[in-house]
């Protein structure tokens, strides 16, 4: 089936004549109506009955019409899309972030490739690790912010962005809330919420057993926003990151003898063609004084 045959059935079946729809798609008649026949031939079914000026359409052609429209309709968008990629109209970004990474901490840097190209069209996709690195290798995103990716990938590039500290958090009236540092004893049947899956999770885990102590682990979460309401409401111990405590209504617990950390890297596909708008993305990310960033934003 051709895109020409499809057009030339739509304009038939709009106006019922071959003369005009010929007339209509600027062809001869005879190329019209021998691209229709061919359609039908395709089909194994004819589209239209041919009866002088009565011609309409049969039961099949009724039928296959929305779905030939749709076809058309579709391969005109495409089209479309790309003259306008072709002429820079149209600037795709696809970013896929791990859960437990604030958009906050890149917003400026979407702000400014959003100035820079006006027809920037952004899509952020959400995921574990292994989703990340599964949307890399398929091409779905074209860069990626995550940390250390547990499976390791020879067309894998990545830039170490910022290491910041994971802290161990309750709600403020939590009755581990105190002045002095807790003592990892204080976590023997202590509940935790668990962001699944987290590094960090298995880390202090790791912490905790070392020392003969044994928290219970009751309520998970993927969605990063459930996992925040939980730990506010007071459903147990979590872990966050720096960059994301701020403005929460929670109270960081310093742990005697737990010092844990995560680094945040980017990462992108080695021998990938990228675009501009993708370019310039990762030269801004690259480019900034994270430190400060991080200071300015937990402060």
């Amino acid at each position: 089936m051709e895109m020409h045959q499809v057009r030339y059935f739509l304009a038939l079946a709009r106006v019922l004549n071959f003369t005009r729809a010929a007339e209509e798609c600027n062809v001869a008649q005879p190329s019209l109506t021998r691209a229709i026949k061919q359609l039908e031939e395709e089909f194994g079914h004819e589209l239209f009955r041919r009866e002088r000026s009565l011609t309409h359409l049969t039961d099949f052609g009724r039928r296959m019409m929305p779905f030939l429209q749709q076809c058309y309709d579709s391969a005109v968008a495409a089209k479309a899309l790309a003259s306008s990629l072709n002429k820079g109209a149209v600037s795709p970004l696809s970013l896929a972030i791990t859960r437990s990474i604030n958009l906050s901490l890149i917003i400026s840097h979407l702000r400014e490739v959003n100035h820079a190209f006006s027809g920037l069209e952004l899509n952020v996709l959400r995921g574990a690790r292994d989703d990340v690195l599964g949307r890399l290798k398929l091409g779905e995103t074209d860069i990626a912010l995550a940390e250390l990716l547990a499976e390791p990938w020879e067309r894998l590039e990545s830039w170490s962005l910022f290491t910041e500290p994971v802290h161990v958090v309750v709600s403020k009236t939590h009755r581990l809330v105190r002045g002095n540092d807790v003592k990892p004893g204080d976590f023997d049947g202590e509940l935790l919420v668990i962001r699944a899956p987290c590094e960090a999770n298995e880390e202090f885990m790791n912490f905790l057993r070392s020392r003969k102590v044994h928290p219970r682990i009751l309520h998970k979460a993927v969605s990063e926003q459930d996992y925040l309401l939980l730990i506010e409401a007071s459903f147990g111990v979590g872990l966050m990151p720096e960059s994301a405590v701020r403005g929460r209504s929670l109270a960081r617990l310093p742990v005697t003898g737990l010092d844990l950390k995560r680094t945040v890297y980017l990462y992108a596909v080695a021998g990938r063609q990228r675009s501009p708008v993708a370019g310039t993305f990762m030269k801004l990310l690259r480019s900034t004084d994270w430190a400060a960033k991080i200071d300015g934003h937990s402060a």
